[in-house]
């Protein structure tokens, strides 16, 4: 597969706002709009969170592996990931071919405001600390965003349409 170089993909940690900053993306640059979280459950008909009951992290990844790799297929699309899917290194090369790659970036301060209220966040449902978990996962895929991105933007303290013409000025 060569370069997409028409794909917007926006990666980054739980609650940085993919899926806002995709939506009003897509529609300002009459592009089609993709969540593979979204696409998983139109897939298989469960919740992402049913899928993590199941078949554990293990099975959910391999699922998001599929998704993302025949999204990535596509031409002219925007693309919202979900927080993880840096995990492994073959979505990692996926990545560096599907297009212009934004990492949204934020203060743990900030994903955790964003995410208080979420009851649909696997990784967040049983931790007694989000806090502490939040801090966790940030720390250990900052490495694995930045490998990926075209451009980081901190959205910290950002309105939406801050960061949309910031992706807008990079195209």
């Amino acid at each position: 597969m060569e370069l997409n170089s028409k794909n917007i993909v926006l990666v980054g940690p739980m609650g940085c706002g993919k899926t806002t900053v995709g939506r009003r993306l897509a529609s300002k640059l009459n592009q089609d709009f993709f969540d593979t979280d979204h696409e998983i459950i139109n897939k298989t008909g469960v919740s992402i969170d049913h899928i993590f009951d199941v078949e554990g992290e293990e099975g959910f990844r391999l699922r998001e592996s599929e998704v993302l790799e025949s999204l990535c297929d596509m031409n002219n699309i925007v693309l919202a990931t979900g927080g993880g899917v840096i995990l492994l290194e073959q979505n990692r090369e996926v990545l560096k071919r599907a297009g212009l790659v934004v990492y949204l970036s934020s203060s743990v301060e900030q994903l955790l405001r964003r995410t208080a209220k979420s009851k649909t966040r696997p990784l967040l449902e049983n931790s007694g600390d989000r806090k502490k978990t939040i801090t966790e996962i940030v720390n250990a895929r900052d490495k694995y965003y930045r490998e990926v991105a075209t451009i980081v933007i901190d959205t910290t303290g950002k309105k939406l349409n801050e960061v949309i013409n910031i992706v807008m000025s990079d195209l």
